[in-house]
């Protein structure tokens, strides 16, 4: 759908949008689910800052979720004329969205911990799978196979467990931050809303740095990943969940 310009690109800040379902991508010039995408504002001295979190002041421009379109949208000069004046982004712009992106998945995740929705540890891991509502297992970058293997061997003996996701994103020192606990390897997540903002923030963070996947949106679908290091999300999709200065410093 093309219906749109970047004559009406800009939205009319965070009240507006935040009642809006979709918008238009100044990269791709298409309409979009705004979950399926970033609104990029205008900061302090005109710096072009990231609303991950869609609540940041003023008038905003939106980029589908994915690092070619933000790439794109760089290479179009897409910002100046998103916005109508002359703007710089900087030259750290993908990168720095990709880091609030997957910051805002580990604060998702330290509140599935404060509402005791994660278990911590192989074997309060292995009891989870055997008696607990688990939505998804979440194993350390670096950890051992073997550890990895005797879960994966648990999660096969659920009946569900092809809606249970599976990931290998991070590591362990960002586990440890996100847990508030030392050396986490393995951790089970227990169903919940709190689980279900992770697991929705997890799914954007896979679209941002590998573009669409199918199924990656849609419940009760399976999607796989490719992430990066070689390690991969394998998402079943369980069901949706669907001042100034100071709100800069918080956004993300």
């Amino acid at each position: 759908m093309l219906g749109r310009t970047y004559d009406d690109a800009l939205d009319a800040g965070r009240r507006k949008s935040a009642s809006a379902t979709e918008r238009f991508c100044v990269a791709t010039g298409e309409i979009k689910p705004i979950d399926e995408m970033i609104r990029f504002v205008l900061g302090p001295q005109d710096a072009v800052v990231p609303d991950i979190k869609h609540r940041l002041p003023g008038r905003g421009i939106w980029i589908t979720s994915t690092r070619q379109a933000l790439q794109s949208a760089l290479a179009r000069n897409a910002f100046t004329r998103g916005f109508k004046r002359q703007v710089a982004p900087p030259a750290d712009l993908v990168e720095n969205t990709e880091r609030l992106l997957e910051r805002a998945t580990l604060d998702a995740l330290a509140m599935c911990h404060k509402a005791g929705r994660v278990a911590i540890g192989f074997a309060k891991v292995e009891t989870a799978l055997a008696r607990e509502p688990v939505v998804a297992l979440l194993h350390a970058a670096e950890a051992a196979p073997d550890g990895t293997r005797k879960l994966a061997a648990a999660l096969a003996r659920r009946e569900n467990r092809e809606a249970i996701a599976v990931f290998e994103t991070f590591a362990s020192a960002q586990l440890d931050l996100a847990l508030g606990r030392s050396n986490v390897v393995h951790a089970a997540l227990l169903a919940g809303p709190e689980s279900e903002a992770f697991l929705a923030r997890t799914a954007r963070l896979c679209r941002f740095r590998t573009g669409p996947v199918s199924g990656i949106s849609d419940a009760g679908k399976l999607a796989t990943a490719e992430m990066p290091g070689g390690k991969t999300m394998t998402r079943g999709m369980a069901g949706g969940a669907k001042k100034r200065q100071s709100d800069w410093d918080r956004n993300g």
